[in-house]
C-alpha cells in the first residue's frame, strides 16, 4: 500500500505537501501541458477560440473539450516523423465516430482492441485494410468479424487464438479469399519505467508470446506453415507513458533478433515490425516527453543497425501513438460545488496550521479513474477568471462515495475559489472518457470538439433515459425530467464570475 489507510495524520505525522512550494504566479498555461490553442482572454481560459464559460453554459459540466486542431496536428507530427512507416492510432485511448473519421482522413492506421472498437471504426467508414485488431482473448465472434471485414492485420497473442483463427481463415481461402495477414506479438522481457499496471513487456503478465521461452519463435514457425495465414511481421509493446527511448531501443534489438531466428528457421524474411506505442505526454510542467522526431530517428537507426548485423532486409516499421495524439488536446471542465478546509497539522511556522482545501467538483472517478487507478498526476487551473489571491494548498476531488475519488492530489489554487467557479484539468484526452463508468449512477459527460470558434458535440451527454433503458425493471419507466436527465442550457451560469 502507498500509505496507511488512516491517512497522513496516522501516528501524528504531518508530511509536507506533495504540491511543492507555492508558485509565484497561479493559473499559468504551460504550453507543453495545455492544448495548443489554450490561452487566457481577459483572465478566462479559451480553447479553440471558445471561452470555457460559454462552453459550460451551452453543454453543462463535467465536459470534455477537445481541441480538434491540436489532435490533428499531433497526428500529423507523427505521420511526418514516421513518413516511411505506418502510424497506427491506438483507439483505446479515445475513440468515437468523429475521431475515426479524422484519423481516416489524415491517412493514419487504427488499432482496435475489441470487436466493438472494430465495429465502431468500420461503421464510421474507416478503411478495413488500415485496421489491426489486438487483444489477449479474442473471441471466435471477434476473429470472424475481423476475417470477414478483411482488416489489415490480426495481432496474434496465444496458441489458443491460432487454433481459433485457422479454420476461419481456411474457410475464407476456400471461398476464394486470400490468406489472413497476421502479426505475432512477442513479449520481449523489457521492464518499462512506468506503472506496473501499464508495463506490458515483462515476462509475468498476460500479453503475447514469450521470446525468452521460445514461444514467440514457435508461434511464428507454426503460422508460417499454415497456408491460410500470412505472417507479415512481428509486434512488440513495452508499456505506456514512457519518457525515454532506451526501452524502445532495447525492444527493437530483441525483436529484430527474433526476425533473425525466424529467418534461420524458415528462410522467411518478415517485412514488417510494429514496435507499439507508449510514448509519454506531459501531464505536469516538469514532465519531459520525447518528440516524435526523436523517437523515429532512434528507432530507424537501431533497427537498421540490427538488421545489417544479421544480414536481414530492413522491415517496414509501425508505431501506435494513441496517447501521444489524443492526450494533450483535451481538457475537462468541472464546476466547484463545495470547498472544505481540513487542518493537517503544523506548517513549520510557529502557531500556523497546515490546511488543505478539499475542492469538490461535479465529476470525479467516473470520468477520470486514472488518479485512483494508477496514481496518475494532473494539473488544473481556475478557468472562468483570473485571481490575484494568495495560493492555497488544495486537493481536487470528485463527488463519488469513495475517499479515493481524487482528480488532482495536491496543487495550489487561488485562495478565493468559490462554489460555482470552473476548474479545467489538462491532459484528459486519453483513457479518461474511454474508461468512464456510471459509478454512483453518474452520467458520462459529453465530448465537444472546438476549432476556430466553433464547438461541435461529437459525443453527446449520457442521460438517465440511456441508463434506464438497460434496466430490466425501469426500461419502460417514463423518461426523467430534463432538470434531472441533463443539465439545462443555463447550467449554473449565475454562480460564475
Amino acid at each position: 500500500m502507498r500509505a496507511h489507510p488512516a491517512g497522513p495524520l496516522h501516528a501524528g505525522i504531518a508530511p509536507p505537501p506533495a504540491a511543492g512550494p507555492a508558485p509565484t504566479e497561479l493559473g499559468v498555461l504551460d504550453p507543453q501541458v495545455w492544448p495548443r490553442s489554450a490561452r487566457r482572454v481577459d483572465g478566462e481560459l479559451e480553447l479553440g477560440g471558445r471561452r470555457v464559460t460559454d462552453l459550460a453554459r451551452e453543454h453543462g459540466t463535467p465536459l470534455f473539450v477537445l481541441d480538434e486542431a491540436d489532435f490533428r496536428s499531433r497526428a500529423a507530427d507523427f505521420a511526418e516523423a514516421f513518413a516511411d512507416a505506418d502510424v497506427h492510432y491506438a483507439s483505446k485511448a479515445f475513440l468515437c465516430g468523429q475521431v475515426a473519421r479524422w484519423i481516416a482522413e489524415d491517412g493514419l492506421h487504427l488499432d482496435a482492441c475489441s470487436g466493438n472498437e472494430l465495429t465502431l471504426a468500420l461503421a464510421a467508414g474507416f478503411p478495413a485494410e488500415r485496421i489491426a485488431l489486438h487483444g489477449n482473448n479474442k473471441s471466435p465472434v471477434e476473429l470472424a468479424l475481423a476475417v470477414e471485414a478483411g482488416i489489415g492485420h490480426l495481432v496474434l497473442d496465444s496458441f489458443d487464438e491460432i487454433d481459433r483463427l485457422v479454420p476461419l481463415a481456411a474457410a475464407r481461402v476456400a471461398a476464394g479469399g486470400r490468406p489472413v495477414p497476421v502479426l505475432i506479438r512477442a513479449t520481449v522481457g523489457i521492464e518499462a519505467h512506468t506503472h506496473e499496471f501499464i508495463a506490458t513487456a515483462h515476462e509475468d503478465q498476460k500479453f503475447g508470446f514469450s521470446l525468452a521461452t521460445g514461444d514467440a519463435l514457435t508461434a511464428a514457425v507454426r503460422v508460417i506453415r499454415e497456408p491460410a495465414l500470412e505472417l507479415t511481421g512481428m509486434h512488440s509493446h513495452i508499456g505506456s507513458q514512457i519518457f525515454d527511448t532506451a526501452g524502445f531501443e532495447a525492444a527493437a534489438h530483441r525483436v529484430v533478433g527474433l526476425l533473425g531466428q525466424v529467418h534461420r528457421a524458415t528462410g522467411v524474411a518478415l517485412a514488417e515490425l510494429n514496435l507499439g506505442g507508449g510514448f509519454g505526454i506531459a501531464y505536469l510542467p516538469d514532465d519531459d516527453p520525447v518528440t516524435p522526431g526523436d523517437v523515429a530517428a532512434k528507432l530507424r537507426s537501431i533497427v537498421a543497425a540490427e538488421c545489417a548485423a544479421l544480414d536481414l532486409p530492413v522491415p517496414r516499421l509501425a508505431v501506435e501513438p494513441g496517447r501521444g495524439i489524443a492526450g494533450p488536446g483535451t481538457v475537462t471542465l468541472y464546476e466547484i460545488g463545495t470547498i472544505k478546509p481540513v487542518r493537517l497539522g503544523a506548517s513549520g511556522s510557529p502557531g500556523t496550521p497546515l490546511v488543505r482545501n478539499y475542492v469538490s467538483v461535479d465529476g470525479g472517478m467516473s470520468d477520470n479513474i486514472r488518479t485512483a487507478l494508477y496514481d496518475a498526476a494532473y494539473t488544473c487551473v481556475l478557468a472562468n477568471r483570473d485571481s490575484t489571491a494568495a495560493p492555497a494548498l488544495c486537493r481536487v476531488v470528485g463527488k463519488h462515495c469513495e475517499s479515493g475519488d481524487v482528480l488532482v492530489r495536491d496543487l495550489w489554487l487561488p485562495a478565493d475559489v468559490v462554489p460555482g467557479d470552473l476548474l479545467a484539468v489538462a491532459g484528459t484526452g486519453a483513457y479518461c472518457w474511454s474508461m468512464a463508468s456510471n459509478y454512483n449512477y453518474l452520467l458520462k459527460p459529453p465530448v465537444v470538439a472546438v476549432r476556430d470558434g466553433v464547438a461541435t458535440e461529437i459525443v453527446r451527454r449520457q442521460t438517465l433515459s440511456d441508463v434506464f433503458a438497460l434496466d430490466a425493471v425501469l426500461a419502460d419507466v417514463p423518461a426523467p425530467s430534463p432538470a434531472i436527465d441533463q443539465p439545462a442550457p443555463e447550467h449554473a451560469a449565475g454562480t460564475r464570475s
